[in-house]
């Protein structure tokens, strides 16, 4: 089992920054690819990035593709999404998951955190 815990969301102004954290215990994530996701009210919830924990390499939604950045430290067992130049459009719970394939589809995940909330006033 893996437990995972988001933290860092908060009420910014847009063309602000964030940083959320997710701290995993229970297995280290070396092996696992570890995901972001949002989820707004009334929305489905939706792909942000993903990166293999080991192997390197990340993938990012369009919509945040070059104002966030996925990285991790191996040591703290950590994942962090780095969240730059916040919009109107940004605002949800964010969660981050572990799972065994690097995907966009939660479903193919199979740990996840409990969420943090961003909030972005214009």
């Amino acid at each position: 089992q893996v437990q995972l815990v988001e933290s860092g969301g908060g009420l910014v102004q847009a063309g602000a920054s964030l940083r959320l954290s997710c701290v995993a215990s229970g297995r280290t994530l070396r092996s696992y690819v570890m995901g972001w996701f949002r989820q707004a009210p009334g929305k489905e919830r939706a792909f942000v990035a993903t990166s293999r924990w080991s192997a390197g390499g990340a993938y990012y939604a369009d919509s945040v593709k070059g104002r966030f950045t996925i990285s991790r430290d191996n040591a703290k067992n950590t994942v962090y999404l780095q969240m730059n130049e916040l919009t109107p459009e940004d605002p949800a719970v964010y969660y981050c998951a572990a799972g065994d394939t690097t995907a966009t589809m939660p479903t193919m995940y199979d740990y996840w955190g409990q969420g943090t909330q961003v909030t972005v006033s214009s």
